[in-house]
């Protein structure tokens, strides 16, 4: 079976280069409604058997707004599973804000995910994350096994990213090595054996995106 990982829409923060995490959520973009028309008119004619999604409202809005307009519109589940990353101090902050007070986790939190500490700054760890996440994604393949099935999964940046490199079998320190994940862009794993191992069929796609991406798309 195969599960489409969807990021949600930009918004103001994602514009202004803030932290966004569990307990932060600033309004979609305008210009980001048109974009999940776009991506939904892409995949209109895939037959999803359902739709999870984060209960965080920038995710919400997107998987709603996805489903409506699919050819065989889906039910939907919001799981708090698929929450965002819980941020801690950063949360709401600029980048460049971060990187000033605390310049040693803001670089681990980006580039090295192993040696991320959030004593400091509160929230969760990476391990932490992932062992949060995971469990959903068991029970979506446990529920959904046979090889044409698909299901959706619309969930935030900096989690699926852990997530989905996690699932892909790479280590805690390479989990950023493929890159970030773009507002309103699609990964697909596959699994034959019912999630045991995963494979990747596309990673961070936007071609169905009539805008041209910049850096406050992609974290």
């Amino acid at each position: 079976m195969k599960i489409y990982f969807i990021r949600h829409g930009k918004t103001e923060w994602n514009l202004e280069s803030r932290y966004q995490g569990a307990g932060g959520d600033s309004p979609l973009l305008k210009t980001s409604y048109q974009e999940m028309d776009q991506l939904a008119a892409f995949f209109r004619a895939v037959k999803f058997e359902h739709v999870f999604a984060s209960p965080i409202k920038r995710a919400r809005i997107t998987a709603e707004r996805i489903r409506h307009q699919l050819e065989v519109v889906p039910e939907i589940s919001l799981w708090n599973r698929l929450e965002e990353f819980h941020l801690g101090k950063m949360e709401g902050q600029k980048f460049t804000d971060v990187q000033k007070q605390f310049p040693e986790q803001f670089n681990n939190f980006r580039e090295h995910p192993e040696k991320y500490d959030n004593h400091e700054i509160g929230g969760e760890t990476f391990q932490q994350v992932v062992a949060r996440i995971i469990p959903a994604v068991e029970m979506i393949t446990s529920d959904y096994p046979r090889d044409d099935q698909k299901v959706m999964i619309v969930s935030h940046g900096a989690a699926l990213n852990a997530l989905i490199n996690s699932l892909l079998g790479e280590k805690l320190a390479d989990l950023r090595k493929r890159g970030g994940l773009s507002n309103t862009s699609t990964t697909i794993l596959e699994t034959k054996d019912q999630g045991q191992t995963f494979s990747l069929v596309k990673w961070n796609d936007t071609q169905y995106l009539s805008r041209k991406l910049d850096s406050t798309d992609t974290i």
